[in-house]
C-alpha cells in the first residue's frame, strides 16, 4: 500500500467495510453507501473505463454535480492510474472546448442536462474518444448505470505508486483555468497528511489504524466537487474513518435540513457567499443544528461581519479560516479576531510556509518588509500544459523549490504572517495599492448590501480606479452617498470606491468564489 488515494480508500474498505462512508444523491435518491460498497461501485466504473480503453496518466472528465456519481468517478479513475480532471459546470461551450483540449481528455462523465453544451465542445478535443452520460441518455454517450453494471465489483488493478498524478483545475475567475497536477503523496502530505490535527501518518498501513481506531466523524461541505477544496475534505473525511456527506448544488435551507438529519459535525464552506445566506436561513428557520461543532472556510475568506453574526446564532461551534490554495495545499489557519476588516493574519502550520522579499530572500519577523506568501516541501509540480506560468510560480532558492502564492504579505514578529491580498488583484490607483478583500469586507458591513465585489478599471488619471460591484438585500437600496459615507468612516480616500454598479445577483464560481473578470466588465460599463 502506498500514500496513493485509491490505496488508502481500498485499505479503509478492507479494515472499516461496514463504516458508512457516504450520504449523497445518487441514481435512484439519497445514497448511502459503506466504504466497502462505495469501493465496489467504483470498482464497477473502473473496470468499465479500462475496457473502453483509458488507459495510466490518461485524463478522465468529470463534469457532474455533487453526488454519489461524481466522486465515484474520482476513485475510479485513480485505481487505473488514470487522473481525474474537474470540469466547472458553469462552463459555456466556448470554455469547455477549451478545457477538454488544454486537458487532453480520453474520456467524460457528464450529466444529461449538459448534452447539448458537451456536444457544442466535443468536436474541439480530437482526443476524447469515450462518454458516459449520467441522469438520462445520449447516442453519444454510454449510460452511468450500464457502465457500472458491466464492471466486476472486484480489484485485480495493478500496482499503484505515490507518483501517480492528480490534477485540479483553478476556477479561471482571474484567467483561463490551469490544471493544477500534483503527486497523489504529495497532495496527500499537503492536505493533512492523514490527521489534519496532529503529525501526518508515517506510513499507509498507520493510517488505516488510526481510522480503525477512531469513532468516525460526519463532515459535510457545501462546496461543489469541481472545486479542489471539496474533494480533499472528502478524502480528508474518509482518512479520519468517517462519513462524508453532500447536497447536489448549494441551498442554505436544504443544508441546514442536512446538517439537521444527518447529524453533521464539522460542515464546510466557502468563505461570504455561502456563509452569509446560511445565517440568513438559521435567524428565519428553526433547525436543530445541536450536532454542529465545527464551521470551516477555505477558499475565500469570511469577513468579521458575517463571522460575527454566525457566532452570534451558534455560539458553541468553532470556526476555522484556513489559509490554502490549489497549488500549496492547506499551510496556515486564521489567527483570532483576524478578518479583512481588521487585517487578515494566519498562524503557519509548520516551518514550510515563508514570504519571500522581491530577491527571494525570507523576511524577517518583525522587518515590516513586505513579500510574496511562498511554500516548499509538499507542493504541486506544476501547470498540466503551461511549462511558462510553471516557470514564474515555482522556483528554485538555494537548492529548496519554492511555490511563489501570489498573496502579498509581511511577516510579524511573533511569527504570524499579515496578508494584504493576492497580488494579481491587487488595484493601483495613482500609486497607492488597495487590495479589494478590505474594501469589500467594509461594504458587506454595511445593512444594505447583501454582497460585494470590487476590482480595478481603467481610469485617465489614476491609471485604475477602484470599483465596487454591488448587490442589495432585496428590501434595500443604498444610495451612492450612502455606501460612499460607510467607507470613507472606515477606510483611507484612497481606497473608497469612486465607481459602484447595482446588480440582482453578483456572479460568482458554484464554490463561491469572486468572478473578477465579470465584476471587472460589469464596473466598467457602469
Amino acid at each position: 500500500m502506498e500514500f496513493n488515494h485509491a490505496d488508502l480508500f481500498e485499505g479503509l474498505a478492507d479494515a472499516i467495510g461496514d463504516r458508512p462512508a457516504l450520504v449523497a444523491p445518487g441514481p435512484s435518491g439519497l445514497a448511502r453507501l459503506t466504504y466497502a460498497e462505495l469501493d465496489a461501485h467504483a470498482n464497477r466504473l473502473a473496470h468499465h473505463l479500462a475496457d473502453a480503453g483509458v488507459g495510466p496518466g490518461e485524463h478522465v472528465g468529470v463534469h457532474l454535480y455533487n453526488g454519489l456519481e461524481y466522486i465515484a468517478t474520482v476513485l475510479a479513475a485513480l485505481k487505473i492510474r488514470a487522473v481525474p480532471v474537474n470540469v466547472n459546470y458553469r462552463y459555456v461551450s466556448a470554455e469547455l472546448e477549451y478545457l477538454y483540449r488544454d486537458a487532453s481528455l480520453v474520456a467524460l462523465v457528464y450529466d444529461a442536462s449538459f448534452e447539448d453544451r458537451v456536444n457544442a465542445a466535443v468536436p474541439a478535443a480530437p482526443t476524447l474518444r469515450h462518454r458516459i452520460v449520467v441522469g438520462g441518455t445520449s447516442p453519444h454517450a454510454v449510460a452511468y448505470e450500464d457502465a457500472v453494471l458491466s464492471g466486476s465489483p472486484e480489484r485485480g488493478f495493478g500496482p499503484r505508486t505515490g507518483d501517480d498524478l492528480y490534477i485540479i483545475y483553478t476556477g479561471g475567475t482571474t484567467g483561463m483555468p490551469k490544471g493544477v497536477m500534483w503527486r497523489c503523496e504529495d497532495l496527500f502530505m499537503a492536505f493533512g497528511g492523514g490527521n489534519p490535527y496532529g503529525d501526518p501518518r508515517e506510513t499507509p498501513e498507520a493510517l488505516v489504524e488510526g481510522a480503525l481506531a477512531s469513532d468516525g466523524v460526519v463532515m459535510m461541505t457545501t462546496a461543489p466537487l469541481m472545486h479542489g477544496a471539496a474533494q480533499m475534505t472528502t478524502f480528508i473525511t474518509w482518512w479520519l474513518g468517517g462519513t462524508v456527506v453532500y447536497n447536489r448544488r448549494f441551498d442554505p435551507a436544504e443544508t441546514l435540513r442536512t446538517v439537521e438529519r444527518e447529524k453533521v459535525i464539522t460542515l464546510g464552506m466557502t468563505g461570504d457567499a455561502m456563509a452569509r445566506p446560511l445565517t440568513e436561513e438559521i435567524a428565519a428557520g428553526s433547525y436543530d443544528l445541536s450536532s454542529l461543532a465545527v464551521v470551516s472556510t477555505t477558499g475565500a475568506i469570511l469577513s468579521g461581519t458575517v463571522r460575527d453574526r454566525l457566532t452570534e446564532l451558534l455560539p458553541n461551534i468553532f470556526v476555522i479560516d484556513s489559509f490554502g490554495s490549489s497549488e500549496s495545499g492547506y499551510t496556515a489557519s486564521g489567527v483570532e479576531g483576524s478578518s479583512p476588516e481588521a487585517g487578515l493574519r494566519y498562524r503557519p502550520i509548520n516551518a514550510r510556509l515563508g514570504v519571500l522579499d522581491d530577491s527571494l530572500k525570507l523576511v524577517e519577523p518583525g522587518s515590516g518588509v513586505i513579500g510574496q506568501v511562498a511554500k516548499r516541501g509538499h507542493i504541486a509540480l506544476g501547470y498540466w500544459n503551461d511549462p511558462v506560468k510553471t516557470a514564474k510560480t515555482f522556483v528554485d532558492v538555494d537548492g529548496d523549490r519554492w511555490l511563489l502564492t501570489g498573496d502579498i504579505a509581511t511577516v510579524e514578529a511573533d511569527g504570524t504572517i499579515s496578508i494584504f491580498g493576492r497580488g494579481s488583484q491587487c488595484i493601483n490607483t495613482g500609486g497607492e495599492k488597495v487590495f479589494p478583500e478590505e474594501v469589500e469586507a467594509v461594504l458587506k458591513g454595511h445593512p444594505g448590501v447583501f454582497d460585494a465585489v470590487v476590482t480595478g478599471i481603467a481610469d485617465e488619471r489614476y491609471g485604475e480606479r477602484v470599483a465596487a460591484v454591488i448587490q442589495p438585500y432585496d428590501d434595500a437600496s443604498p444610495s451612492v452617498a450612502e455606501l460612499d459615507a460607510h467607507c470613507r468612516s472606515r477606510l483611507s480616500g484612497y481606497k473608497v470606491p469612486r465607481t459602484y454598479a447595482f446588480v440582482s445577483e453578483l456572479q460568482r464560481s458554484p464554490a463561491g468564489k469572486a468572478d473578477y473578470r465579470w465584476a471587472k466588465r460589469v464596473a466598467s460599463e457602469a
